[in-house]
């Protein structure tokens, strides 16, 4: 259940709209964020950030990870990187979080996609081409399926990397990020859940 081939997958699935599992192909993607209420077996019970109780069934091998935090000075030209952004008043994108990827994850879902967490959000995944100390903050410069762009990485912004869980973070009150898969009846289904470690919260 924990293996690297399965992460990778998870990971495929996560970030690349529609999203972090390895779903079945039925239903519609359905992102959420919001925190545990309870573990019942595959039974995940949680409020949204809405304030929605909602259940989720599980996948029987679903997968749990856990984030880290990480800063500016831990991105490094070559990372593989995912950062969520949103234009300034200049036009360029500032992130609102970023992501590094471990190695073995590089090229998941690459590209620059619509994104959900702010309105008028994009997810850029992409390589580093390098990094660059600037008035605002750190910019990055990343290039993607033959595109490029640059982000500004303002100080403060949440930044993180990803290690392996287990359902024991699963705690209630932890803070977690499902993409799910809504059937027509209603039902949620995962494959897998990004999970709040030591205080360190999913941030997209």
């Amino acid at each position: 259940m924990r293996s690297t081939s399965f992460l990778a997958a998870v990971f495929v699935a996560l970030l690349a709209l529609p999203a972090l599992a390895q779903a079945p192909p039925e239903g519609t993607p359905t992102r959420i964020r919001g925190t545990v209420d309870k573990l019942d077996g595959q039974t995940l019970t949680l409020k949204s950030r809405d304030g929605q109780s909602l259940t989720v069934a599980l996948a029987p091998n679903f997968a749990v990870r856990g984030v880290v935090a990480k800063t500016v000075a831990d991105i490094k030209a070559g990372d593989y990187v995912a950062s969520t952004s949103v234009k300034g008043p200049d036009g360029k994108l500032k992130a609102i979080e970023v992501h590094i990827f471990p190695e073995n994850l590089r090229g998941t879902a690459e590209g620059q996609f619509p994104w959900d967490l702010v309105p008028d959000s994009v997810m850029t995944n992409a390589t580093v081409a390098q990094i660059t100390a600037a008035p605002q903050g750190q910019v990055m410069k990343v290039t993607y399926k033959g595109s490029e762009a640059e982000v500004t990485v303002p100080p403060g912004i949440p930044i993180v990397g990803y290690v392996p869980g287990d359902s024991a973070l699963l705690k209630p009150g932890t803070a977690i990020f499902i993409v799910a898969r809504k059937q027509a009846d209603g039902t949620l289904t995962a494959a897998s859940v990004t999970a709040e470690k030591d205080g360190v919260k999913p941030p997209m």
